[in-house]
């Protein structure tokens, strides 16, 4: 999906089409204040909000990341992922508009439902991305898959009002690039002859799987692009970075991909984190910690009562002042979905981390995920390399029956 947070909001603001855009940080009062009348006279219509009320990005104050950009915002350097602040002295012109989870949520079921109307062998992989499989569609091969692509395409806008842009190749590898060669709103077709011309000159960092680390050392080794990887001898390569990932590299570097399109699949975890507007003082900013950490913990059992789970494993993750990231985690007997018992589990993790520098984030994860219903199958399935931690499973099975409220407040935070 095009820009797809960013996009949603231009459902909502239509007004804002053309401008730079940000969406991203925290929820603030001048948010709330935005869809109401200046005379307090009630809610307005949030399509004819003057463009002049909106807040700026270079009004902004606190921490953050962007989740996404409007195209023209894009144009000054600002991208997923940055901070705020920096966005700021980007484009300080931008407007910015928090995420509203809800609505991104409702647009993301109804595009995924458009397609799979058309072409049923459809792969999630997030809220704003897809594989699909055409091979068994009627019409699927039709100038390469072009005439498929622009009649999903035109489902999605009809439905939504959204656009996309499609990668149509023999594989998921090479498709996912070309999703990225037309945006917005584009289709690009990549055949297996055009790897040389097409995939070869793009940075190694274009190949889903190769992340930041992975492309500085291929960087401090002299290979930049693609194709300068696929130069490479296999066994050089293994010989640097392990027999498995040196292989596939050089695989993929050659467009060579046998992975399916999985229409139905487990998530591995399942997690929620939040980056505070200053750093927090484990001991000064307890009260205030202890807010945020019960709230994710409430949220993360939401989310797997909501979609059907239960987790044997709790762990947190803190980043620190200076930037440094801690992680612990701790595992159940039993499985469980309540927010008491992950607390307690994830208050457990706490207790093993130092909490003598100030924080800039906190996070709390679930993983070891299973039906509910199917929990006692998956533990049996578990084996000797993950025991579990009966002391840990006992405070859990105790705090279940207890709301989050009543829970010991002796932990940490």
């Amino acid at each position: 999906m095009d820009a797809f947070f960013a996009s949603v909001e231009l459902l909502r603001y239509p007004q804002l089409k053309g401008l730079p855009v940000v969406i991203g940080g925290g929820r603030r009062n001048v948010d709330d204040r935005l869809l109401q009348s200046p005379d307090g006279s009630g809610p307005r219509d949030p399509r004819f909000i003057p463009v002049s009320d909106f807040p700026l990005l270079k009004d902004y104050v606190g921490r953050g990341v962007i989740t996404t950009a409007t195209y023209p915002a894009r144009q000054f350097g600002v991208g997923s992922a940055m901070g705020m602040m920096k966005a700021a002295r980007l484009c300080p012109q931008a407007i910015v508009l928090p995420v509203d989870f809800d609505e991104v949520r409702r647009y993301s079921r109804a595009f995924k439902a458009a397609i799979v109307e058309i072409a049923p062998v459809m792969q999630d992989r997030g809220v704003d991305e897809v594989y699909i499989d055409f091979t068994e569609v009627p019409g699927g091969q039709r100038e390469g898959g072009r005439v498929l692509a622009r009649l999903i395409q035109k489902s999605i806008f009809d439905k939504t009002g959204l656009t996309c842009s499609i990668g149509v190749a023999p594989n998921r590898l090479l498709a996912k690039m070309a999703s990225e060669f037309n945006k917005p709103n584009g289709i690009s077709v990549v055949y297996e002859e055009d790897l040389q011309a097409l995939i070869w000159p793009l940075h190694v960092r274009k190949i889903n799987g190769i992340g930041p680390k992975a492309g500085e050392k291929l960087a401090g080794l002299g290979i930049h692009t693609i194709g300068e990887l696929a130069a490479q001898d296999p066994q050089w390569l293994m010989a640097r970075f392990g027999k498995s990932t040196g292989a596939w590299m050089h695989r993929v570097a050659w467009g060579q991909d046998d992975s399916p399109v999985v229409t139905e699949s487990e998530p591995v975890s399942m997690s929620r984190e939040t980056t505070f507007d200053r750093d927090l003082h484990a001991v000064r900013d307890r009260a205030e910690l202890s807010r945020i950490f019960t709230d994710l913990c409430v949220r993360l059992a939401q989310d797997l009562q909501r979609k059907g789970y239960a987790a044997r494993t709790i762990g947190i993750k803190l980043r620190y002042e200076d930037f440094k990231i801690a992680t612990r985690d701790q595992t159940s007997e039993a499985h469980i979905a309540d927010a008491a018992s992950i607390r307690q589990l994830a208050g457990q993790c706490l207790k093993r981390v130092p909490l003598d520098k100030r924080l800039r984030l906190l996070g709390v994860r679930a993983s070891g995920l299973a039906r509910r219903g199917q929990e006692r199958a998956a533990v049996a399935t578990v084996g000797p390399d993950a025991p579990p931690r009966p002391a840990a499973a006992g405070a859990a099975a105790r705090r279940q029956r207890d709301p989050v409220g009543s829970m010991d407040t002796g932990q940490l935070f």
